[in-house]
């Protein structure tokens, strides 16, 4: 551009300037066509097949206890007008067995459209498929941002490209049977807590301005909104806690981090507060009830205490003996009633304390086992017969290496985001390898694994591909 006036110069610059923001424009516009089709697809298959397969009839033993399990009969005392309380059979008292904000979600439903009926049971699978459509989308978001930089691919070799990730993923998880399971035969926080962790990614890489031409000029609402999905991820999940700092120290970083270190850090002071406010209301709920410092739930000594009893061997405490099964018959339970839940929960840290010594050797085999267990599944009893269990396992296992070798070859290759993606993989099963585990604990880290298990597909090359291209 020798000899060019400054006046056509910046003409030029203007021209550039407005081309990209156009383009830009019509891309995001494209993005969010596809989104909204990915949404509705998802939801509409979630909602006729819960509608068409029956799945919101639960069965009526136990007093409904299949229908939301702990959860809903705490909702069915907000109901009721007995506040938080309850979680088993009978009036129990007030409760902190569970984070609050799934059975507030129950208890609202049950107010409107009755106690354990089949409408309350069918708005709750509605929602809950709501949550995991809009899983999808955000998947979408998280796979187009982190491969953004991919290079196209050049014939003859065939190469992922941000688009077919972003794709395939989130039609796999919009589609696939075992993505929506959760969503439309259980009554639990599953894909409500799965919704807000890839929320929260959606967040990080945005804040980061991963996946975008210049890193944003304005943060404060994504902090903000960072907060605000954090303080509901405590209230309806607080064992996925542990990712908290290091996703926060992580969006720190990025391109330019010196330049909005200030900005970030007045963010992140905002999204802390808002985080803090959030919980607050249960925090002071459970220390005028409890008298002692609750922040997010108190059944943890139990649960450490049944996995220490020698015939768990590690697998999910879910058998007669336990509290979660009691009625008002079994001594166990009648005890829980006459102490209430602050001294019964006393009680069971105690027996930790005198039982763990001599038990230490096989509580870490016992972590070796559930660490197994988590990315392996947890055997199921043989009613299907064991060809049917063979298969449930080599599917779940199957995703797991999947989604593994899928990050190890993005982190080999500096996919951006990838850092985040491992810590989420050490630190949101943590807290299971000690206590107890089932296949549903894992639903909160699987869209990152459908993600990965995708980039690991779209980055085989065909053997002729391969030849072609040395010949």
């Amino acid at each position: 551009m020798v000899g060019m006036s400054s006046p056509a110069l910046t003409r030029l610059r203007a021209h550039i300037r407005d081309w990209m923001t156009a383009a830009n424009t019509e891309d995001s516009a494209r993005h969010s066509t596809l989104q909204r089709r990915i949404f509705w697809t998802g939801l509409v298959v979630r909602v006729l097949y819960m509608t068409l397969a029956h799945t919101y009839r639960f069965r009526t033993s136990e007093d409904h206890f299949q229908f939301g399990w702990e959860m809903a009969r705490t909702g069915r005392a907000l109901a009721t007008g007995r506040g938080f309380a309850d979680p088993f059979d009978g009036h129990t008292g007030p409760t902190a067995w569970n984070p609050p904000l799934y059975p507030l979600l129950i208890g609202a439903v049950f107010r409107i459209f009755g106690i354990y009926t089949k409408l309350s049971a069918w708005v709750l699978l509605t929602l809950n498929s709501i949550a995991s459509a809009a899983t999808a989308c955000a998947i979408y978001e998280i796979a187009s941002r982190c491969f953004a930089s991919l290079p196209h691919p050049q014939p003859p070799l065939r190469r992922p490209t941000a688009r077919s990730v972003a794709l395939w993923s989130a039609w796999l998880w919009a589609l696939y049977p075992a993505a929506m399971q959760y969503a439309v035969r259980w009554i639990w926080d599953m894909s409500l807590t799965a919704f807000l962790m890839a929320g929260l990614f959606v967040l990080a890489l945005r804040v980061r301005g991963i996946g975008d031409p210049e890193p944003p000029a304005r943060t404060t609402g994504l902090w903000a909104c960072f907060g605000l999905f954090w303080g509901a991820v405590a209230l309806s999940n607080s064992s996925l806690v542990l990712l908290l700092p290091v996703m926060g120290v992580w969006m720190l970083g990025g391109r330019g981090w010196r330049v909005r270190l200030a900005r970030n850090l007045s963010g992140a002071a905002l999204a802390g507060l808002l985080c803090v406010l959030t919980m607050t209301p249960w925090v002071v709920r459970n220390y005028r009830v409890f008298h002692q410092f609750i922040p997010f739930r108190d059944d943890f000594p139990v649960e450490l205490d049944e996995s220490l009893k020698y015939e768990h061997m590690g697998f999910p405490w879910g058998n007669p003996l336990t509290l979660n099964s009691l009625n008002v018959m079994r001594p166990e339970f009648r005890h829980y009633v006459a102490v209430g839940e602050k001294q019964y929960i006393l009680e069971r840290s105690q027996h930790v304390k005198q039982i763990f010594p001599e038990r230490r050797a096989f509580f870490w085999k016992m972590t070796a086992r559930r660490f197994y267990f988590y990315w392996v599944s947890v055997p199921h009893p043989d009613d299907q017969g064991w060809l049917v269990e063979a298969a449930r396992e080599m599917d779940y296992c199957f995703l797991s290496l999947a989604g593994i070798f899928g990050l190890v070859l993005a982190l080999r290759r500096r996919i951006p985001g990838m850092a985040l993606f491992a810590w989420a993989f050490v630190l949101l099963p943590l807290p299971y390898y000690f206590v107890t585990v089932q296949a549903r604990f894992r639903h909160p880290l699987e869209p990152l694994i459908t993600i990965l298990a995708v980039y690991l597909f779209q980055s085989a090359t065909p053997r002729h591909n391969l030849r072609s291209t040395q010949a």
